[in-house]
């Protein structure tokens, strides 16, 4: 079973503790990273928009991507917002089985 980063963007620092802590509290995540002062420039409504965001990064296992996947969405404010999940490949054993364990201590 693989092991996941999960970049997600939200619209501030609030939202991405709010949508953050409840990853980590259902075990769909072992841990999130919470990065500020993000500038993005991006298309939307046919339009280059740009503005500040948050970044998370939740570490989890590849049968909890779906779940997290569908907890964000149903938290977060934007309509589309991005969730990509990035395999990790190689790393700190005993690392990458804490995230195993902590995204198991809910079943």
């Amino acid at each position: 079973m693989k092991h996941y980063f999960v970049y997600i963007t939200t619209s501030n620092r609030e939202e991405a503790e709010a949508i953050g802590r409840q990853l980590v509290e259902e075990h769909l995540a072992a841990c999130v990273n919470i990065v500020g002062g993000m500038h993005s420039i991006y298309w939307w409504n046919d339009e280059v928009n740009d503005g500040h965001e948050t970044i998370l990064i939740a570490k989890t296992m590849e049968d909890r991507l779906d779940a997290l996947r569908e907890r964000v969405v149903t938290l977060h404010s934007y309509d589309c917002p991005c969730i990509v999940a990035l395999p990790i490949e190689g790393g700190h054993q005993p690392y990458l089985d804490w995230i195993l364990k902590e995204t198991r201590d809910s079943e």
